[in-house]
């Protein structure tokens, strides 16, 4: 059975890549296999404790060497300026605290400094879903977290001004504001990818909402008519029926609002013509200008428009009819428009009721106004008009 060598430990030299200073914090974190973040910490402590962190520090800079055939300029290009004054604010913070107040400062301040660099320190060991477990009630009830910032920021200040006399508050309160400057600047750029993070996300769940939004539509419409279509293929004019009949679903599903039927002017307008054409076979082009609620009146116009155009469909022999609509802010108007054979008005029975009942009387009794025009071969225009309650 061969041996099996043991892993070696990585060679020890300051880094390159991510160096604020000269790569030793940086260096020893990939030696040790920790987080960059728990050295840093650990200079920063010693530094402040008794000054042994900077001495550390040199004897590292000189004694493990450096990576080989990195440009002295790409190291500097590399260097995260904001990061290394974040630290400094929070060393210089921490080492002039003790000088700016009393012994009561000692037991006072030093838990919410303690604190504060153990919270940075958990935020950046946390993984994503970690995160934003943490963050999501803060971004759900913002403005409770803010008053609950104001009163932490506000008790330390009481405590300061408390226990402190009034010539060591000042000295006390800028060390507390290097502090928690630094600590900030130390933890913002987690926030900022964190914040990209869940953006980013986010906009990936409604992208796959969306597809499976249309996948749905595409299997419920398009995929039931195809196979419609297959069915009848013998049948031209079924054919065409089902072939329009998709196009207009989809041309309203893909580009315009979602309105419903039952509570706007232009949506049902839309749905009357769809079904006249559905059920007679005639393509029903539409324009609808304008939109608003429904009402009873407006019911009536609706109607008559359903009638002439059913008429236009059934009698006039036209290849297509068309129908404009306009919603003004006191009136409505709808012109229903084909190029058939047209017809005499006055050559129409008495009790036909087509036109002289559904679309004319109807408006009249709903204080509106039909106007119908035509004549042998040249098509016929019904305009309705009607104001609004």
């Amino acid at each position: 059975m061969p041996d099996t060598a043991p892993e070696r430990a990585p060679v020890l030299e300051r880094a390159a890549e991510g160096a604020l200073v000269a790569g030793v914090c940086r260096g020893l974190a990939g030696h040790l296999g920790v987080d960059v973040l728990l050295v840093r910490a650990g200079f920063v402590l010693l530094t402040v404790a008794s000054g042994f962190g900077i001495a550390a520090y040199a004897a590292f800079w000189i004694l493990v060497p450096a990576p080989e055939k990195v440009p002295s300029a790409e190291r500097r290009r590399g260097r995260d300026w904001g990061q290394l004054l974040a630290y400094a604010a929070v060393t210089l913070g921490l080492a002039v605290l003790p000088w700016g107040a009393a012994g009561v400062v000692q037991w006072a301040l030093w838990p919410f400094i303690i604190g504060g660099v153990g919270a940075a320190i958990l935020w950046q060991q946390a993984d994503r879903d970690q995160r934003q477990r943490w963050t999501l009630p803060l971004r759900q009830r913002w403005l409770r977290s803010l008053m609950g910032l104001l009163l932490v920021v506000g008790g330390i200040g009481g405590v300061v001004v408390q226990n402190v006399e009034a010539a060591q508050a000042r000295s006390v309160i800028i060390a507390m504001a290097i502090i928690l400057t630094g600590v900030a600047v130390i933890v913002t750029p987690w926030v900022v990818r964190l914040w990209q993070d869940l953006d980013a996300e986010r906009h990936e769940r409604i992208r796959s909402q969306e597809r499976a939004e249309l996948a749905a539509h595409i299997h419920d419409s398009v995929l039931h008519t195809l196979t419609l279509i297959q069915r009848n293929a013998h049948d031209t004019r079924e054919v065409q029926r089902l072939a329009r009949s998709q196009e207009r679903t989809l041309r309203t599903w893909l580009y315009e609002p979602r309105a419903d039927p039952d509570q706007t002017f232009a949506a049902a307008i839309r749905e009357l013509a769809g079904e006249v054409e559905d059920d007679h076979g005639v393509p029903i082009e539409i324009v609808c200008v304008g939109d608003t609620a429904l009402e009873e009146r407006l019911g009536a116009a609706l109607q008559a428009a359903r009638e002439a155009m059913v008429n236009a469909a059934k009698y006039s022999e036209a290849p297509s009819v068309s129908v404009y609509a306009e919603v003004e802010s006191d009136e409505i108007a709808v012109f229903v428009r084909d190029r058939g054979k047209g017809f005499d008005l006055d050559q129409v029975p008495g009790d036909r009721m087509g036109v002289r009942g559904s679309i004319i009387g109807r408006m009249e009794r709903n204080g509106g106004k039909a106007t119908v025009r035509t004549a042998p071969g040249e098509g016929t225009e019904v305009r309705l008009e009607i104001k609004k309650s």
